[in-house]
């Protein structure tokens, strides 16, 4: 019961306050990631495998620390240890503050401010997109990261506590960092892209399978059977397919990065994607996090019942 009221206070303070604006561990966390690269680099599969493990097996130990002694003071500090952890490492209201003003540019019409916007949630290159492109560019991004900022970290707090929703995000913020099939990181890499789609490979058909509960579910189960293993991603597959089915909404398809045209499957079905279909992007992610918590609360009490 201890860890679905720090799960409920952790949601709760994300959507009050939002992200730290100073001074954000994960900000810390991506300059130290960058001094273990400098360090340990080398284009080499174990060299990567050094550089994943000196970067995060201290922090999470360090959390595992203050998790046992938070414990030990009493339950009630060991909660609040525990959501406060949580909430730093969540962006549920930060996903919508990304995501909302793309859609508002998009209906008062101003496409350049549409681009900028998107801009920040995505790599591909924007100034090619158009409002169709755009508005599936922030609709992907809010599917996407609602697993991977959101779901996969509570799947990974309800498992293991504070320590796993540091080891969870910690290694996907190294993926962000790492985990490219470029010259310089094909090698290097491997372990911190290999590590997160471990780390994943159940959140993400967890939240496949919210999307699919709290939107359109025939077409979101069909998309995710017939789609999903034609992405190149085996966890951002059954995420986007899903929810796409779940919104009734086409996405995917060719897309511009790095001055190429990259082809893309199509996911989901139905109407093109609009202003409306990022707000109800983000509609579908927050009333999937509603209904997580309200099971884990309701699992909790009925196990101490």
């Amino acid at each position: 019961m201890t860890i679905a009221l720090a799960m409920l206070a952790a949601v709760l303070l994300d959507l009050l306050l939002g992200e730290p604006r100073r001074a954000h561990p994960l900000v810390a966390f991506g300059r130290w990631a960058a001094w273990c690269e400098r360090c340990t680099y080398g284009a080499s599969r174990w060299r990567g495998v050094l550089a994943w493990s000196l970067a995060v097996l201290p922090l999470v130990s360090i959390t595992s620390g203050l998790a046992w002694f938070a414990w030990q003071v009493s339950p009630w500090m060991y909660g609040l240890y525990s959501a406060v952890v949580l909430y730093l490492a969540i962006g549920l209201r930060s996903l919508g503050e990304h995501a909302l003003p793309v859609a508002s540019a998009l209906e008062a019409g101003d496409l350049d401010g549409a681009r900028i916007a998107v801009g920040r949630m995505v790599s591909r290159d924007t100034l090619a997109l158009d409002d169709e492109r755009v508005a599936a560019a922030a609709t992907e991004s809010v599917l996407e990261n609602g697993n991977d900022a959101v779901f996969g970290a509570l799947f990974w707090f309800v498992l293991l506590g504070a320590p796993g929703v540091v080891l969870y995000r910690l290694s996907n913020t190294l993926d962000a960092m790492w985990g490219y099939r470029t010259e310089r990181y094909e090698r290097f890499g491997w372990a911190a892209a290999r590590i997160d789609d471990l780390l994943n490979l159940v959140p993400a058909r967890l939240t496949a399978a919210t999307y699919a509960l709290m939107g359109h579910a025939s077409t979101a189960w069909r998309c995710w059977r017939l789609q999903a293993p034609q992405w190149d991603s085996p966890n951002a597959g059954p995420v986007m397919s899903a929810g796409a089915g779940a919104l009734r909404v086409r996405l995917g398809g060719p897309a511009p990065y790095h001055g190429q045209w990259e082809e893309r499957p199509v996911l989901g079905e139905g109407v093109a994607p609009d202003a409306h279909a990022i707000r109800r992007s983000m509609r579908l992610v927050r009333m999937g996090v509603a209904l997580w918590v309200f099971v884990v609360i309701l699992a909790g009490w009925a196990w101490h019942a």
